[in-house]
Formats: structure tokens, sequence, C-alpha cells
């Protein structure tokens, strides 16, 4: 449904601005934007009487000249927005989205234009530049002078950028970085290259501020937050001139008029606001239709497991039965399928899981020449002939969906090469998942077919390092409030085996219990979930468990807050139509119990997965005080979930 707009314009005819403001529609979020004397931009946060973002510049430098000083003021705008739409894929399903918006053009000393866009809604403030059409039809930006600055008491979760062709392959910067957690702004990343967003930053006792990126398309570079000032000043960076293999420049070219993507800032009081955000879709539009309804769902997996040398007919058909007993919709052939089983073999396979009425998708290589990560298929997706012969093929044996991985990099270049696969994609009706990626930045909405990112450490690394594993429960504490709120996220949760193996008698040791990761598949949000299960699942574990992980969703139609800290604990409910599910996890070492109140669910009686002293699941009924009321006891990185 298109936007309804009211509109308000005011000539503003002098040099200097007095300072314009706009706030939310219940008049608690405000945005203050001030020119200074010497014609530099900036602007400040407030929620009701604290001011959450402390004066930060504005501006970008560009082959249309300078847009950080030296500008003069042209005129003002204001609209009121207010729009329904759908993500039929989301963590909520119906958005009703309300902001007041501000738009102020300026001139710099070249006489060429800028507009500043400020939208603000009850939560969250999102702004953007707008150069217009003139006799000059093109621009490259060159750099932004936007920043974002915290107070000087706020803490930072945040995590860092990699350098780039490192990590394994050179497949670097892949969002698959640690995090630095509560630690005080003006901290530092440890490869003196900045954060990737989404950051979360905590206000004292003040509140919460999360801030990312939306609206990333072909016409511009993914941004990330340069290291900080000493006292907070969080600077937008452009990327490393040696992403994506060096291929590509690291600046933005475009046609005129532009509007760049859209910095967001969202602002609580507790991180319910967080959580339940939905400006990275709000501000943005969708780029295309859907040529079919995409559809998400819970897929079988061998890869995570059972590796490499899964990559067999035998084992593939292994798991295709697994999941047609577990009614789910899909079953994942991950790499390797060109070589280890080829295009006649796969196309066998094919008709073998529709027979068993389980859908297939399917792996890819995203390269060209921009690392050396050896696995196929490789040099099918990265230019536009041999992808739309591909995806030709693909739609004429079945396939549903690719996952394509090894992106390594925020480049213009690599930005155009995401909307191009998704683009071509469409005309085929296939859905994607993209690993070894960067965050998806509104394209649930604006790709309809894009269903799911990794973009931070998931759960391949379990299998990988000790480490990984040992810190599995605390991290499953941060994503849900830094990488979660703002776009789907593809971990891979739910594994029941012991030891990481095939055999379960090597590999890494899994530190968290069986109800921790049943509270995963809730936890995460994704529309199509992975699942680390295996066939031995089924003879080991009780009948409650596999009959909770024939029947969990993954598609919602509303996400809620309920209670945690990140490092520490993480509860979130989620429901789907008119069925309420909760989840809980644990990221310390020490048993704790937790008295939680969620309204919501007052009266009802759940079914309710929990610990037991050796780790595995028990499972009771409980009834919600008509308060809303319960207490929730969590193993040392235990979990529970509650299911209908």
């Amino acid at each position: 449904m298109p936007s309804r707009l009211s509109l308000a314009l005011a000539l503003v005819l002098s040099t200097s601005l007095p300072a314009q403001e706009v706030s939310s529609p219940d008049g608690r979020l405000s945005v203050t934007l001030d020119l200074s004397p010497g014609g530099a931009l900036s602007y400040r946060v407030t929620l009701e009487d604290t001011l959450v973002i402390e004066p930060s510049p504005l501006g970008l430098e560009s082959t249309l000249g300078s847009f950080s000083s030296g500008l003069t003021v042209g005129e003002t705008a204001t609209a009121v927005i207010d729009e329904h739409y759908t993500l039929p894929n989301g963590k909520v399903r119906n958005v009703h989205y309300q902001a007041h918006e501000l738009t102020a053009t300026f001139a710099n000393r070249d006489g060429n234009l800028i507009d500043v866009v400020f939208r603000v809604s009850n939560t969250d403030v999102a702004f953007a530049y707008r150069l217009p059409s003139g006799e000059i039809p093109r621009v490259t930006i060159e750099r932004e002078s936007t920043g974002f600055d915290l107070p000087d008491d706020a803490t930072a979760f945040v995590t860092w950028q990699a350098p780039p062709e490192t990590g394994w392959m050179q497949t670097k910067p892949s969002y698959e970085e640690g995090y630095l957690i509560d630690v005080p702004v003006g901290t530092d990343s440890p490869t003196e290259l900045g954060f990737t967003y989404p950051a979360l930053f905590r206000l004292g006792d003040q509140g919460w501020v999360l801030i990312s990126e939306t609206g990333v398309s072909s016409n511009y570079v993914g941004t990330r937050l340069a290291d900080p000032t000493t006292d907070g000043l969080y600077r937008v960076a452009f990327p490393q001139s040696g992403e994506n293999g060096g291929i590509g420049d690291a600046t933005a070219s475009a046609s005129l008029p532009l509007l760049t993507p859209w910095r967001t800032i969202t602002v609580g009081r507790t991180l319910a606001t967080i959580v339940e955000t939905t400006v990275a879709t709000d501000v943005v539009t969708p780029q295309y239709e859907p040529s079919i309804a995409y559809q998400g769902g819970r897929a079988t997996w061998s890869w995570l497991l059972w590796q490499d040398a899964s990559m067999n007919e035998t084992d593939q058909r292994t798991f295709i039965d697994l999941a047609a007993e577990m009614n789910y919709e899909y079953v994942l052939i991950d790499a390797l399928w060109d070589t280890n089983l080829g295009r006649e073999k796969l196309a066998e396979l094919v008709a073998y899981a529709q027979s068993k009425h389980v859908n297939v998708l399917l792996w890819y290589n995203s390269n060209g020449a921009w690392n050396n990560a050896p696995q196929g298929p490789r040099n099918r997706m990265n230019s536009a002939p041999a992808r739309q012969a591909e995806m030709a093929w693909l739609q004429s044996i079945g396939i549903k969906g690719l996952k394509v991985d090894f992106f390594g990099g925020d480049k213009q270049a690599t930005m155009k090469l995401y909307e191009d696969i998704l683009t071509d994609g469409n005309a085929y009706g296939l859905h994607f998942n993209f690993h070894g990626a960067t965050l998806p930045r509104g394209w649930e909405r604006m790709y309809p077919n894009h269903m799911t990112s990794e973009a931070a450490t998931a759960s391949e690394n379990l299998v990988f390092s000790q480490g990984f594993c040992d810190g599995e429960a605390q991290r499953s504490t941060i994503f849900p409030f830094v990488r979660n709120p703002v776009a789907a996220f593809d971990y891979g949760p739910m594994v029941l085996n012991r030891r990481l193996s095939r055999d379960q008698a090597s590999g890494t040791t899994r530190r968290t219990t069986d109800a921790f990761q049943l509270a995963t598949t809730v936890l995460f949000q994704s529309p199509v979930q992975h699942f680390g299960l295996t066939p031995n699942n089924l003879e080991e574990q009780p009948a409650f468990v596999i009959d909770f992980l024939k029947t969990v969703p993954t598609r919602w139609d509303e996400t809620r807050f309920i209670a945690g800290y990140p490092g520490k604990l993480a509860v979130l409910a989620r429901r789907h139509e008119k069925q309420w599910y909760v989840a809980a996890t644990n990221g310390e070492d020490e048993a704790r119990t937790v008295s939680l109140s969620a309204p919501f669910l007052a009266g009802q009686t759940l079914t309710l997965i929990h610990d037991q002293s050796d780790g595995s699941a028990a499972c009771d009924q409980i009834t919600i005080a008509t308060d809303g009321t319960f207490d929730l006891a969590l193993a040392p990185r235990g979990g529970a979930v509650l299911s209908p």
C-alpha cells in the first residue's frame, strides 16, 4: 500500500539554519538538525529528556563538491508517513509504520543541492541523503562525514571488521568475527578497522540504542563504523580497497537523482524496542514483485555434522528421508554436489525428494575471482549468461532455493552481484540464502525472494572449534539483541549430538543442554531454518523432543521481548497465527531461576521443555498465572522452550 503523505512546505531563505526539529508521532523521540556558521551540518537525538545521540556530523564528499561544510540553506518540508505493509516471511507479518519526516535542502559552494531526510517513528530514527538531478547527470561519493556520537558513559556491544582477503581461502570480510561485550564507547576494534552493523549501545540506566543501515542496493556501498574517537564518536566508513579480491572501486558511483542508504537509530528504555523494531524494512520499498509466493520452512542438512564426506547419493537420500519423516519442507544439498554427484544424479535426487514431498535447496559458490574458495559449483553465479542458464536448468529440475557462499566485501560491485543474483533468481522462482556474506540491509522487503543470510559466526563453527562450543551459550544471548533485530539470521540452530561428528566418538564437544538447543529454533529467527538434526537423534531423543521439532514454525506473526541482557540471558516470545512460543537461553556458567512477566500469555497452559541435571530435556505442563507471571529454572548454559 503506498504511503499517504501530508506535505507542509516552508521556505527558509537565510544563510544560517535555525535549529530544525522533527519528533515522533507520540512526541517522545526527536531529532534536531543544526547548521553551524561555517556551514557544517549536525544532528542530535533526544528520547524525552535524555540525549541519546550527542551532536554528530552529517555530510558527503563527492565529485559534485563537498556537502560537509560551506553549506547554505534552501527550503524545508515536512511530511506524515502512514503505511501498512506485509512481511510474509519476517519476524512480524503485518506492519503499521507511522513516522514524521523532515527534508532540509542545502546548497554547497559549487551550487549543487543535497536533501537531508529524517524520519522519526515512536522507536526509530532513519536518515538518508538525496542528491537531485542537475546539470551533471552522475556522481561519485568518495566518503561520508556521517557520524554517531554516543554519550561518554555508554557501553558497546559490537563485532569488529575483518581485514580484506584474510581468513580461510581469503574469503573475508564476511561478518563472522567476535564481539566486544559491554565495553566503554571509545574502545577500538582489535583489527583497527572498526565495526560492522548492527552496533548496540547501552546508555547506563537510561536505555539502549541500536545503530544500523538499510536500503543498500546496486547504487551504493555497504558501510561500517570506523574506530571511535576517545569520547565515543563513531564515523561511517566506506569499504577497504582490498575487499572483493581488490575488484571494483571502494567509492559509490550512481546516476542522479540518488537516494543513499538509510542509517537507522533504534532507541528505547528497554531491549523490547531493539528486539521488536521493523525499521530495516519500514523505510525501503520492494524493487520488484515476487514471481511466486516464496515459502519458508525447515530443512535437514547433512553437511553440518557429517561434513564433506556426506556428499554422496546414499547420505543425501538418508537426509531426504529424514526430512520426510519430520514433515520438513526442505533438504539442503551443500557444497561439492557438482563433482561428487553430478548434474544427472542431482536431478534424480530432486525427483526422489519430491516424491517424498520434500523440496531441494542447493549450494553454490559466488565466485568469480574474488577469493580462493575451491568448493563447487564455481563460476555459475558471477556472470549474467552463466547465471541465467544455470537458473533455467535449476527451475527445470525443480530446485526451489539456493545457498550462495563466499562473497567477501561491501563494495558497490559486490552489492550489485547480490542484487543481480536475487533479480535473476526471481525470474526463475528461486529464493536465496547468502553465506560468507554481508548483513542484509532491508532485503527481506526490497527483494522478496531473499529469505535469510548468515552474517555472523554461525553453527558451522561449533564443528571447527572447541572454543566456539565453549562460548555458544553466551553468543546465543547476543544475537537476539544485536544481529537478529534487523534481518533474518541463518545460524543453523539445534544440534543434539553430544560430540559434533557422525560417529559421536570424535570431534568437538557440545557444552549446552538439549533444552538450550531446542530453544534456539525459536530464539534465532529465519524463515528457512537449517536444523542440525541427524538420523540417530530420532532414536536417542524422547518423543516430546521429536514432536516439538516436527511442529515448530519458522515464520512468525509477532515477536516480543520478555527479558534478557546481551551476554547473559535471552528470553523472547514469538507468535505463529494464534499460538505463542517462548524461548530462553542462559549465557552464563551458573544455574539461575528467572521470574518473568508476559501478560499476553496470562492463564494459558503450555508445554514446557526444560533442563535436567544431566543435560537432557524433560517435559511438563505449565499454566501461566492470571497476571502473566511465571518462573523458569535454567541450568548452566541451559535453556527452556514453551510451546502450545
